[in-house]
């Protein structure tokens, strides 16, 4: 049996790179590592309030239209604001945040960024260190498999076909300049009793070789049958 090992973890320092950067003693290296996770968790858990807020307002204007509603379920959920990933690098007084997004719309609104830095402040209690947080929009969001991963995540919730929406994400990898794309998903598909896994492979996927720069991507969805798990590896370029 193969053993599975993961393939981000697997190539740190050659293709992939830490997204923390700081040095502590080896007492204070627990600290350090509990304080990114939660700088992560409430930058997370801020777009995903300030976004069910702005859905909702949405819904609430456009309540009088059926026609909107209805292009509103079938839109695509390109749109939504999805982390790629969050780097942090830690000076003695200053620690800096720098958070790479596919559509940086909600954190582009005027006092979002200062809003974001009062509640890290608040959850990390860092009185002698100031925050500086800078939001980077990433070139090509269709070759990040975060954004697949939760385009794939809405259309299930929607009651889309598990099968299309696999197939709508590779079509959406076309427009990304990438060698190859493989995605997963396995759980109660369609709702049957029994679990299963769904797998579609497009191009190259040299799993075993390090010098091959491949982005992947483990997403839980919740839908009213149970918990699916996506799994999306994108082969991006070899070194």
């Amino acid at each position: 049996m193969g053993q599975k090992i993961n393939p981000l973890g697997f190539r740190l320092g050659t293709t992939q790179k830490h997204h923390s950067f700081w040095f502590a003693q080896p007492k204070n290296y627990s600290e350090g590592l509990q304080e990114d996770k939660k700088i992560r968790d409430c930058i997370k858990n801020y777009i995903q309030k300030n976004r069910k807020k702005s859905s909702n307002r949405k819904l609430e204007s456009d309540s009088s239209s059926e026609v909107i509603t209805h292009n509103r379920k079938n839109d695509s959920g390109s749109s939504s604001e999805v982390i790629t990933r969050i780097e942090i690098q830690k000076e003695i007084d200053t620690i800096h945040v720098i958070i790479h997004i596919g559509f940086p719309n909600l954190l582009k609104k005027k006092g979002a960024i200062e809003e974001l830095e009062k509640d890290l402040q608040k959850e990390i209690n860092s009185v002698n260190q100031r925050l500086n947080i800078s939001i980077e929009k990433v070139k090509e969001p269709y070759r990040e498999p975060n954004i697949l991963a939760e385009y794939i995540a809405f259309q299930l919730k929607n009651r889309v076909s598990f099968r299309k929406a696999m197939k709508k994400a590779m079509e959406l990898t076309k427009k990304a300049d990438i060698k190859g794309v493989k995605v997963k998903i396995a759980g109660r598909l369609g709702g049957k009793e029994i679990a299963r896994a769904e797998c579609i492979k497009k191009g190259r996927l040299p799993l075993q070789t390090i010098r091959a720069k491949i982005d992947y991507c483990c997403y839980p969805i919740r839908t009213i049958y149970g918990v699916l798990g996506v799994k999306i590896w994108i082969f991006v370029d070899e070194e």
